[in-house]
Protein backbone atom coordinates (compact mmCIF):
# COMPACT_ATOMS: atom_id res chain seq x y z
CA UNK A 1 0.00 0.00 0.00
CA UNK A 2 2.87 2.41 0.80
CA UNK A 3 4.06 1.95 -2.78
CA UNK A 4 0.65 2.65 -4.29
CA UNK A 5 0.08 5.64 -6.53
CA UNK A 6 -2.45 7.04 -4.08
CA UNK A 7 0.10 7.13 -1.27
CA UNK A 8 2.92 8.37 -3.50
CA UNK A 9 0.75 11.24 -4.72
CA UNK A 10 0.94 12.83 -1.29
CA UNK A 11 3.10 15.94 -1.01
CA UNK A 12 6.76 14.99 -0.68
CA UNK A 13 7.09 16.01 2.96
CA UNK A 14 3.77 14.41 3.88
CA UNK A 15 4.72 11.21 2.05
CA UNK A 16 7.99 10.99 3.97
CA UNK A 17 6.44 11.78 7.36
CA UNK A 18 3.46 9.46 6.99
CA UNK A 19 5.61 6.59 5.74
CA UNK A 20 7.90 7.02 8.74
CA UNK A 21 4.89 7.06 11.11
CA UNK A 22 3.49 3.84 9.67
CA UNK A 23 6.94 2.26 10.00
CA UNK A 24 7.16 3.25 13.69
CA UNK A 25 3.70 1.79 14.32
CA UNK A 26 4.45 -1.50 12.58
CA UNK A 27 7.78 -1.86 14.42
CA UNK A 28 6.01 -1.31 17.72
CA UNK A 29 3.44 -4.00 16.87
CA UNK A 30 6.24 -6.41 15.98
CA UNK A 31 7.76 -5.92 19.44
CA UNK A 32 4.44 -6.69 21.14
CA UNK A 33 3.70 -9.51 18.67
CA UNK A 34 0.51 -8.07 17.18
CA UNK A 35 -0.28 -8.03 13.46
CA UNK A 36 -1.14 -4.59 12.11
CA UNK A 37 -4.42 -5.91 10.70
CA UNK A 38 -5.36 -7.29 14.13
CA UNK A 39 -4.49 -4.18 16.14
CA UNK A 40 -7.22 -2.79 18.41
CA UNK A 41 -7.83 0.50 20.18
CA UNK A 42 -6.05 -0.81 23.30
CA UNK A 43 -2.92 -1.26 21.19
CA UNK A 44 -3.26 2.32 19.97
CA UNK A 45 -3.57 3.59 23.55
CA UNK A 46 -0.44 1.68 24.58
CA UNK A 47 1.35 3.01 21.50
CA UNK A 48 0.50 6.56 22.59
CA UNK A 49 1.89 5.88 26.07
CA UNK A 50 5.12 4.39 24.74
CA UNK A 51 5.57 7.07 22.09
CA UNK A 52 4.80 10.16 24.17
CA UNK A 53 4.51 9.53 27.91
CA UNK A 54 6.59 6.53 29.01
CA UNK A 55 9.44 7.92 31.20
CA UNK A 56 11.46 4.76 30.57
CA UNK A 57 11.61 5.47 26.84
CA UNK A 58 14.48 7.81 26.02
CA UNK A 59 13.20 8.20 22.44
CA UNK A 60 9.73 9.46 23.28
CA UNK A 61 8.51 12.38 21.19
CA UNK A 62 6.57 15.60 21.69
CA UNK A 63 2.80 15.68 21.39
CA UNK A 64 2.84 17.51 18.08
CA UNK A 65 5.01 14.75 16.58
CA UNK A 66 2.49 12.15 17.68
CA UNK A 67 -0.30 14.23 16.14
CA UNK A 68 1.48 13.83 12.80
CA UNK A 69 1.79 10.08 13.45
CA UNK A 70 -1.91 9.90 14.18
CA UNK A 71 -2.85 11.71 10.96
CA UNK A 72 -0.73 9.32 8.91
CA UNK A 73 -2.07 6.20 10.63
CA UNK A 74 -5.68 7.29 10.29
CA UNK A 75 -5.15 7.84 6.58
CA UNK A 76 -3.37 4.48 6.27
CA UNK A 77 -6.24 2.53 7.86
CA UNK A 78 -8.85 4.59 6.04
CA UNK A 79 -7.32 3.61 2.72
CA UNK A 80 -7.27 -0.03 3.84
CA UNK A 81 -10.97 0.04 4.72
CA UNK A 82 -11.77 -1.93 1.59
CA UNK A 83 -10.54 -4.93 3.56
CA UNK A 84 -12.60 -6.26 6.50
CA UNK A 85 -10.40 -4.97 9.34
CA UNK A 86 -10.90 -2.63 12.28
CA UNK A 87 -9.35 0.82 12.43
CA UNK A 88 -7.73 1.15 15.88
CA UNK A 89 -7.41 4.92 15.41
CA UNK A 90 -10.95 5.56 14.17
CA UNK A 91 -12.21 7.24 17.37
CA UNK A 92 -8.77 8.14 18.63
CA UNK A 93 -8.09 11.78 19.47
CA UNK A 94 -4.65 13.28 19.73
CA UNK A 95 -3.60 14.40 23.22
CA UNK A 96 -3.54 18.10 23.88
CA UNK A 97 -0.17 19.68 23.38
CA UNK A 98 1.45 21.24 26.43
CA UNK A 99 3.39 24.22 25.22
CA UNK A 100 6.53 25.12 27.08
CA UNK A 101 7.44 28.74 27.73
CA UNK A 102 11.15 27.85 27.76
CA UNK A 103 11.86 29.23 24.29
CA UNK A 104 15.57 29.51 23.55
CA UNK A 105 17.48 31.50 20.98
CA UNK A 106 20.84 33.22 20.59
CA UNK A 107 21.35 36.96 20.44
CA UNK A 108 23.76 38.38 17.87
CA UNK A 109 26.78 38.06 20.17
CA UNK A 110 25.91 34.53 21.22
CA UNK A 111 25.34 33.44 17.65
CA UNK A 112 28.71 34.86 16.53
CA UNK A 113 30.43 33.13 19.46
CA UNK A 114 28.80 29.79 18.62
CA UNK A 115 29.67 30.21 14.95
CA UNK A 116 33.32 31.06 15.68
CA UNK A 117 33.83 28.13 18.02
CA UNK A 118 31.69 25.44 16.44
CA UNK A 119 31.78 26.19 12.72
CA UNK A 120 34.83 28.37 12.05
CA UNK A 121 37.18 26.39 14.31
CA UNK A 122 38.34 29.18 16.61
CA UNK A 123 39.67 28.54 20.11
CA UNK A 124 38.33 30.20 23.26
CA UNK A 125 40.61 33.21 22.75
CA UNK A 126 39.11 33.76 19.26
CA UNK A 127 42.27 32.62 17.50
CA UNK A 128 42.38 29.91 14.81
CA UNK A 129 42.66 26.52 16.48
CA UNK A 130 45.72 24.75 15.07
CA UNK A 131 44.01 21.40 15.67
CA UNK A 132 40.96 22.37 13.63
CA UNK A 133 40.39 20.08 10.63
CA UNK A 134 37.08 21.39 9.31
CA UNK A 135 36.72 21.14 5.54
CA UNK A 136 33.34 22.76 4.91
CA UNK A 137 33.65 25.95 6.92
CA UNK A 138 32.64 28.34 4.15
CA UNK A 139 29.55 26.33 3.21
CA UNK A 140 28.41 25.82 6.80
CA UNK A 141 28.91 29.49 7.72
CA UNK A 142 26.87 30.58 4.68
CA UNK A 143 24.10 28.13 5.55
CA UNK A 144 23.89 29.15 9.21
CA UNK A 145 24.03 32.85 8.34
CA UNK A 146 21.12 32.22 5.98
CA UNK A 147 19.03 30.59 8.68
CA UNK A 148 19.80 33.39 11.11
CA UNK A 149 19.26 36.14 8.54
CA UNK A 150 16.05 34.88 6.93
CA UNK A 151 14.22 32.92 9.63
CA UNK A 152 13.57 30.01 7.24
CA UNK A 153 13.49 26.42 8.44
CA UNK A 154 16.36 24.09 7.58
CA UNK A 155 14.39 22.15 4.97
CA UNK A 156 13.22 25.41 3.36
CA UNK A 157 16.64 27.08 3.17
CA UNK A 158 18.23 23.82 2.02
CA UNK A 159 15.83 23.60 -0.94
CA UNK A 160 16.87 26.88 -2.59
CA UNK A 161 18.35 26.39 -6.07
CA UNK A 162 20.66 28.60 -8.12
CA UNK A 163 18.04 30.08 -10.52
CA UNK A 164 15.98 31.33 -7.57
CA UNK A 165 18.76 33.65 -6.37
CA UNK A 166 18.90 37.19 -7.81
CA UNK A 167 22.10 38.85 -9.04
CA UNK A 168 24.07 40.75 -6.42
CA UNK A 169 23.35 44.46 -6.15
CA UNK A 170 25.46 46.32 -3.62
CA UNK A 171 22.86 49.12 -3.47
CA UNK A 172 20.27 46.84 -1.88
CA UNK A 173 20.30 46.14 1.83
CA UNK A 174 17.87 43.25 1.40
CA UNK A 175 16.61 40.99 -1.37
CA UNK A 176 13.03 39.78 -1.63
CA UNK A 177 12.77 36.12 -2.60
CA UNK A 178 9.87 33.68 -2.85
CA UNK A 179 9.75 30.35 -1.03
CA UNK A 180 8.12 27.68 -3.19
CA UNK A 181 4.90 26.06 -1.99
CA UNK A 182 6.40 22.62 -2.67
CA UNK A 183 9.29 23.35 -0.28
CA UNK A 184 7.47 25.21 2.50
CA UNK A 185 6.06 23.62 5.62
CA UNK A 186 2.38 22.97 5.14
CA UNK A 187 2.67 23.78 1.44
CA UNK A 188 2.29 27.53 1.98
CA UNK A 189 5.08 29.42 0.24
CA UNK A 190 5.72 33.06 1.06
CA UNK A 191 8.13 35.92 0.40
CA UNK A 192 11.23 36.14 2.58
CA UNK A 193 14.07 38.60 2.84
CA UNK A 194 17.79 37.91 2.49
CA UNK A 195 20.19 40.46 4.02
CA UNK A 196 23.02 41.72 1.86
CA UNK A 197 25.63 40.12 4.16
CA UNK A 198 23.97 36.72 3.69
CA UNK A 199 23.87 37.18 -0.08
CA UNK A 200 27.58 38.03 -0.11
CA UNK A 201 28.30 34.92 1.95
CA UNK A 202 26.27 32.83 -0.52
CA UNK A 203 28.16 34.22 -3.49
CA UNK A 204 31.54 33.66 -1.80
CA UNK A 205 30.63 30.05 -1.14
CA UNK A 206 29.42 29.63 -4.73
CA UNK A 207 32.57 31.06 -6.24
CA UNK A 208 35.05 29.29 -3.96
CA UNK A 209 34.23 26.12 -1.99
CA UNK A 210 31.22 25.12 -4.08
CA UNK A 211 33.01 25.69 -7.39
CA UNK A 212 35.96 23.61 -6.17
CA UNK A 213 33.65 20.75 -5.16
CA UNK A 214 31.98 20.85 -8.59
CA UNK A 215 35.34 20.74 -10.39
CA UNK A 216 36.46 17.73 -8.35
CA UNK A 217 33.22 15.89 -9.05
CA UNK A 218 33.42 16.68 -12.78
CA UNK A 219 37.01 15.44 -12.96
CA UNK A 220 35.98 12.22 -11.24
CA UNK A 221 32.98 11.73 -13.56
CA UNK A 222 30.75 11.60 -10.50
CA UNK A 223 27.75 13.40 -11.96
CA UNK A 224 27.38 11.01 -14.89
CA UNK A 225 26.75 8.21 -12.36
CA UNK A 226 23.93 9.98 -10.49
CA UNK A 227 20.82 7.80 -10.42
CA UNK A 228 17.66 9.51 -11.66
CA UNK A 229 19.47 12.58 -12.97
CA UNK A 230 17.16 15.10 -14.69
CA UNK A 231 18.90 17.39 -17.16
CA UNK A 232 17.76 21.02 -17.13
CA UNK A 233 17.19 22.24 -20.67
CA UNK A 234 16.18 25.83 -19.88
CA UNK A 235 15.35 28.07 -16.96
CA UNK A 236 12.84 30.87 -17.37
CA UNK A 237 14.11 33.35 -14.81
CA UNK A 238 13.06 32.36 -11.32
CA UNK A 239 9.57 31.44 -12.48
CA UNK A 240 9.85 28.02 -14.16
CA UNK A 241 12.20 25.36 -15.46
CA UNK A 242 12.23 22.95 -18.40
CA UNK A 243 13.93 19.59 -17.85
CA UNK A 244 13.98 16.07 -19.22
CA UNK A 245 11.06 13.94 -18.15
CA UNK A 246 11.52 10.78 -16.12
CA UNK A 247 10.21 8.65 -19.01
CA UNK A 248 11.43 10.72 -21.95
CA UNK A 249 10.20 13.95 -23.41
CA UNK A 250 10.39 17.26 -21.56
CA UNK A 251 8.57 18.90 -18.67
CA UNK A 252 8.09 22.59 -17.97
CA UNK A 253 7.07 23.29 -14.39
CA UNK A 254 6.96 26.38 -12.18
CA UNK A 255 9.67 26.34 -9.53
CA UNK A 256 6.81 26.77 -7.10
CA UNK A 257 5.75 23.17 -7.82
CA UNK A 258 9.19 21.52 -7.86
CA UNK A 259 9.77 19.76 -4.53
CA UNK A 260 13.04 19.17 -2.64
CA UNK A 261 13.61 15.62 -3.89
CA UNK A 262 13.29 16.62 -7.54
CA UNK A 263 15.54 19.64 -7.01
CA UNK A 264 18.34 17.37 -5.78
CA UNK A 265 18.27 15.48 -9.10
CA UNK A 266 18.31 18.53 -11.39
CA UNK A 267 21.59 19.19 -13.24
CA UNK A 268 22.53 21.69 -15.92
CA UNK A 269 25.20 21.35 -18.59
CA UNK A 270 27.99 23.94 -18.68
CA UNK A 271 31.17 24.29 -20.71
CA UNK A 272 33.00 22.35 -17.99
CA UNK A 273 30.39 19.58 -17.81
CA UNK A 274 27.37 18.75 -15.66
CA UNK A 275 26.67 20.82 -12.55
CA UNK A 276 23.96 20.49 -9.87
CA UNK A 277 21.29 23.16 -9.78
CA UNK A 278 21.10 22.77 -6.00
CA UNK A 279 22.90 25.51 -4.09
CA UNK A 280 24.21 23.34 -1.23
CA UNK A 281 26.66 20.52 -2.01
CA UNK A 282 28.54 17.89 -0.04
CA UNK A 283 32.31 17.82 -0.13
CA UNK A 284 32.17 15.28 -2.97
CA UNK A 285 30.18 17.75 -5.09
CA UNK A 286 26.85 15.94 -4.87
CA UNK A 287 23.71 17.80 -3.72
CA UNK A 288 23.31 17.87 0.05
CA UNK A 289 20.12 16.39 1.45
CA UNK A 290 18.37 18.76 3.85
CA UNK A 291 18.46 16.17 6.63
CA UNK A 292 22.26 16.19 6.58
CA UNK A 293 22.42 19.58 8.28
CA UNK A 294 21.53 18.02 11.62
CA UNK A 295 25.02 16.50 11.66
CA UNK A 296 26.55 19.96 11.13
CA UNK A 297 24.92 21.26 14.31
CA UNK A 298 25.72 18.10 16.27
CA UNK A 299 29.41 18.27 15.33
CA UNK A 300 29.61 21.99 16.15
CA UNK A 301 27.97 21.50 19.57
CA UNK A 302 30.24 18.55 20.35
CA UNK A 303 33.32 20.60 19.47
CA UNK A 304 32.21 23.43 21.79
CA UNK A 305 31.61 20.94 24.59
CA UNK A 306 35.10 19.52 24.07
CA UNK A 307 36.47 23.04 24.47
CA UNK A 308 35.07 23.02 28.00
CA UNK A 309 31.93 25.11 27.50
CA UNK A 310 28.93 23.26 28.90
CA UNK A 311 25.30 24.08 28.11
CA UNK A 312 26.31 26.26 25.16
CA UNK A 313 24.57 24.63 22.24
CA UNK A 314 22.58 25.73 19.25
CA UNK A 315 20.00 24.06 17.06
CA UNK A 316 18.69 25.11 13.68
CA UNK A 317 15.33 25.85 15.28
CA UNK A 318 16.94 28.37 17.64
CA UNK A 319 18.10 30.39 14.62
CA UNK A 320 14.49 30.94 13.52
CA UNK A 321 13.38 32.80 16.67
CA UNK A 322 13.81 36.49 17.59
CA UNK A 323 17.27 37.11 18.98
CA UNK A 324 16.32 39.86 21.40
CA UNK A 325 13.68 42.50 21.93
CA UNK A 326 16.30 45.21 21.48
CA UNK A 327 17.21 44.15 17.98
CA UNK A 328 13.59 44.24 16.83
CA UNK A 329 12.62 47.56 18.40
CA UNK A 330 15.72 49.71 17.90
CA UNK A 331 15.32 51.93 14.84
CA UNK A 332 18.71 53.07 13.52
CA UNK A 333 19.06 56.26 11.52
CA UNK A 334 18.21 55.75 7.87
CA UNK A 335 20.80 58.32 6.88
CA UNK A 336 23.75 56.12 7.85
CA UNK A 337 24.43 53.85 4.91
CA UNK A 338 26.38 51.33 7.03
CA UNK A 339 23.51 50.73 9.43
CA UNK A 340 21.35 47.69 8.59
CA UNK A 341 17.57 48.02 8.36
CA UNK A 342 15.95 47.56 11.74
CA UNK A 343 13.28 44.91 12.30
CA UNK A 344 14.08 43.01 9.15
CA UNK A 345 17.72 42.61 10.19
CA UNK A 346 16.59 39.90 12.56
CA UNK A 347 13.16 39.04 11.19
CA UNK A 348 11.85 36.02 13.04
CA UNK A 349 8.37 34.62 12.77
CA UNK A 350 6.40 31.68 14.07
CA UNK A 351 4.18 29.60 11.80
CA UNK A 352 1.36 32.11 12.06
CA UNK A 353 3.74 34.97 11.42
CA UNK A 354 5.13 33.25 8.36
CA UNK A 355 1.66 32.91 6.88
CA UNK A 356 0.94 36.55 7.71
CA UNK A 357 4.14 37.69 6.00
CA UNK A 358 3.39 35.55 2.96
CA UNK A 359 -0.19 36.66 2.55
CA UNK A 360 -0.05 40.29 3.65
CA UNK A 361 3.38 41.55 2.57
CA UNK A 362 2.86 40.92 -1.12
CA UNK A 363 5.19 43.59 -2.46
CA UNK A 364 8.49 45.30 -1.74
CA UNK A 365 6.64 48.56 -1.21
CA UNK A 366 4.46 47.06 1.53
CA UNK A 367 7.57 45.74 3.26
CA UNK A 368 9.19 49.17 3.08
CA UNK A 369 6.10 50.88 4.46
CA UNK A 370 5.62 48.42 7.31
CA UNK A 371 9.24 48.14 8.34
CA UNK A 372 10.01 51.79 7.87
CA UNK A 373 13.13 51.50 5.76
CA UNK A 374 13.15 52.96 2.23
CA UNK A 375 16.17 50.85 1.22
CA UNK A 376 14.25 47.57 1.26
Amino acid sequence: MLGSAKWRNLAERTYRDYTYSVGVWVNYLLRVQVNWWDAAEDDAEEFLFRRVTDPADAERVQTNSFTRDLAGLKKFYRWMSRHPLANPFDDFDAPRAIRSEDVKWLDAGGYKRWLDLGIRGMDLSRRPDRWWRGRNEQRDVAFCDGLYGTGLRVSEWASVVLPELPPFDRRRGYYTLELADACAKGGYGHPYWVPRAVMKSLLSYGECARAAAVRRAQAAGRYERVTGLRLVLATHGSESVTFQGAHGGTETRPWNEVGPRTRLRLFRRTEQGLEPVARWLNEDGLPRDGRGWEDTFDVANERIQNLGLEHFTCTAHMLSWPISSASTTRRPSLTRGATPPTPTARYRVTAAGREFAGRVLTSDRQARDLLGDPRL
